[in-house]
């Protein structure tokens, strides 16, 4: 089972976040979606993922909303677009989010992707925004190997905490090269669509396994990523109950036979593959 460590509030944490991605698009569900939020902090769930991306600040607002009052019991997470990510734009990027979300200070600040401005120049913002105290940590998002050596091979760039790319059942290629890379250089591996929004969860092998165990096939899916070490899942959660099924895959051991059954039906790498992203 995969482990979180909240370095700010020197504590373990559950080791599974919520998405936020197309919250605050209809303002007919952010009632529910806000609600979702505070379910999953009613449950112990302490990571929300957002980004300035995500409704072009809809989803971050949302965010804002959900956790008033309750600041200290999230580590919040957001994400600057590559167009921003000069030192300028990386400091005004953090700062809008900071008010669309109604707090002071990010948890973890993420380059969204590879952009054109250098590494070292967003690197050297993210710096600065953790001597403002505006954000207590960095990391970066859909890079490969290259990317992350070049990363690391910067000035601070040793202090880069995660790298959040996608990870599930069907989208395995990160096991052949840049997962191994992220553990062997004690970097968190943060999976987005953990399900693949879905499309896997008609799988024969994947269902006859969810019924073995009694659950659903998304929480096989999710017992799956957070049964590897160093992997923090962050699904989408945008009701309730569908948070309330997430959380309680932590709950779910996968045995060998399992294990094997879905190597059989998703296999893993057998060579390099260009990072996937959605």
């Amino acid at each position: 089972m995969s482990t979180f460590y909240d370095k700010i509030r020197n504590k373990e944490i559950a080791p599974i976040g919520l998405g936020t991605w197309n919250m605050g698009d209809d303002l007919r569900k952010q009632d529910d979606e806000i609600q979702a939020l505070r379910h999953g902090l009613d449950l112990g769930i302490s990571i929300i993922d957002t980004a300035e991306m995500y409704g072009n600040g809809r989803s971050e607002k949302v965010v804002g909303e959900a956790i008033k009052g309750r600041r200290e019991e999230v580590y919040l997470v957001s994400k600057v677009l590559p167009s921003n990510a000069n030192f300028d734009g990386t400091i005004r990027a953090c700062e809008r989010s900071l008010s669309f979300l109604q707090t002071d200070y990010l948890d973890l600040y993420l380059l969204h992707w590879q952009g054109r401005y250098p590494f070292q120049e967003t690197i050297d913002a993210m710096e600065e925004l953790k001597n403002q105290q505006k954000i207590k940590a960095w990391g970066v998002s859909n890079m490969d190997v290259s990317e992350m050596q070049e990363i690391l091979g910067s000035t601070s760039g040793s202090s880069c905490e995660t790298n959040q790319v996608l990870y599930n059942l069907s989208r395995r290629g990160i096991e052949y090269d840049l997962k191994p890379f992220h553990d062997q250089q004690k970097i968190v591996t943060m999976a987005y669509s953990p399900i693949e929004q879905g499309r896997i969860l008609t799988n024969k092998t994947l269902q006859g396994i969810a019924d073995k165990h009694q659950v659903s096939a998304a929480q096989i899916a999710l017992a799956w990523v957070l049964s590897h070490q160093n992997v923090v899942p962050i699904p989408k959660s945008a009701s309730a109950n569908r948070v309330e099924e997430n959380f309680n895959s932590l709950k779910i051991e996968l045995d060998q036979e399992d294990v094997e059954k879905l190597d059989l039906a998703f296999p893993p790498p057998t060579r390099k593959v260009s990072l996937e992203m959605i």
